[in-house]
């Protein structure tokens, strides 16, 4: 009997049950959308940002020293250490090699450039651009057209295993008068500018050239000043803040073995000797801030989204109760509890957030792909975990926003119903 209740309920008001249906499906369905990009959103957020810079800068241990006199910077005696070039592979060694994006070594020397009729005082600047490391398992191209994609060559760029191609400036070249395939005078060196670098910074007023022909030129073979490594990495919270060497065995594995900033620069600390690692803290922290807010605008459209599908399942619910009074009237006449009556209404409501749950969330696995690629271009996983979690939640919104009107529905007086008193 209670399930042919139940069964010719959704006979007689099909309208109505479609009606709240459709409300929990759509409320699920925005609901999936905004939990699966959520769950993937870290990792692409992260890459979007890599479009920004390098997050992580490595440099001479040395260095970390600065000694200030009134107000100026002055650098101690052992400001020329230099890291060694040939240990630099070691970065994609260590245990989040596969989150390591690029990285680009870095050594500048003062210089004097002429083009015949004119001489300055510039700042020359050795990088990898293109080049491509040989590993033990594979093959691993790297340099700033990773770590530093804003970079706009106006030419060609030169190859890093060049010794007479470099790139100018934009303002430099304005002030000498230097295009693109004329000769410039480096050191008593003649090299030809294949490009104009655009970088809006201080390589503007800069010479660019390939690492070694710096390295040549300055006297110092493999040396590097530093090194700006671009990575994937979790955004920093208060467990990535703390130090490693005050947690326990447990909490250090934990830490060590998340992709945090500060866990990938302490591995590059031991993988590189005599070499600091710190992460670039205006970087990491614009991440968690600009992931922190895009997770609670979704959170505020999944809140509204499903507000609104329980308003709709609730004037439904309260209508479809309202139009069977006289059946609940009836059912009560003839000894019904209102526990058996309320099981009845809320049997209906689980079906319709079981059916509109289950389409909702199909619904929402394909919308979470469209928004995926149309925002980063690419598409999203949708971790079968979810549909439960869906499923479970479209149940609890449609019982919890059928509540009042199950209650005001097992309250009808029989008689008062059956002679349509009320």
């Amino acid at each position: 009997m209670f399930v042919r209740l139940v069964y010719q309920s959704f006979l007689r008001q099909r309208r109505r049950k479609l009606l709240a249906a459709t409300a929990v499906a759509l409320g699920t369905a925005v609901t999936t959308a905004m939990l699966v990009v959520a769950s993937d959103i870290g990792d692409k957020i992260s890459r979007e940002l890599r479009g920004y810079g390098a997050n992580i800068a490595v440099y001479p241990q040395e260095d970390t020293l600065d000694v200030r006199i009134g107000g100026v910077n002055l650098k101690p005696s052992t400001a020329g250490a230099y890291l060694d070039e040939r240990e630099l592979w070691k970065i994609k060694q260590i245990f989040w090699r596969h989150n390591i994006v690029g990285y680009a070594p870095f050594l500048q020397v003062p210089v004097e450039v002429s083009t015949g009729t004119q001489q300055r005082n510039v700042e020359l600047i050795g990088t990898y651009f293109d080049k491509r490391i040989q590993l033990s398992n594979d093959d691993f191209t790297t340099g700033v057209t990773k770590t530093h994609p804003w970079w706009r060559v106006t030419g060609a760029w030169p190859a890093d295993d060049g010794r007479d191609d470099v790139l100018i400036g934009r303002r430099l070249a304005a002030t000498l008068g230097t295009r693109t395939g004329e000769f410039i005078t480096l050191s008593g060196r003649r090299l030809r500018v294949t490009g104009m670098l655009d970088t809006g910074a201080a390589e503007d007023d800069a010479v660019v050239a390939p690492l070694a022909l710096v390295q040549e030129i300055a006297g110092r073979p493999n040396a590097v000043r530093r090194v700006l490594v671009s990575a994937l990495t979790k955004p920093e919270d208060a467990f990535a803040r703390r130090d490693p060497g005050a947690m326990n065995p447990a909490d250090r594995d934990r830490w060590y073995c998340s992709p945090y900033a500060n866990s990938i620069a302490f591995q590059l600390r031991e993988a590189l000797p005599g070499a600091q690692a710190e992460q670039i803290r205006q970087v990491a922290q614009n991440e968690g801030a600009v992931l922190g807010r895009i997770r609670g605008l979704m959170l505020l459209v999944t809140l509204a989204a499903l507000f609104a599908s329980a308003l709709a399942v609730a004037a439904a619910m309260a209508t479809a109760i309202l139009e069977r009074k006289k059946e609940v009237g009836l059912m009560k006449a003839l000894g019904a509890p209102n526990g058996m009556i309320a099981a009845v209404f809320y049997t209906e409501a689980g079906v319709l957030a079981l059916a509109g749950g289950a389409l909702g969330f199909a619904g929402g696995a394909l919308l979470a792909q469209q928004i995926s690629r149309a925002i980063f271009g690419t598409s999203v996983a949708v971790q079968p975990v979810l549909f439960p979690l869906v499923v479970a939640l479209a149940i609890l919104v449609t019982c919890g926003a059928s509540a009042a009107a199950i209650r005001r529905g097992v309250a009808f007086e029989p008689a008062m119903v059956l002679r349509g008193d009320a």
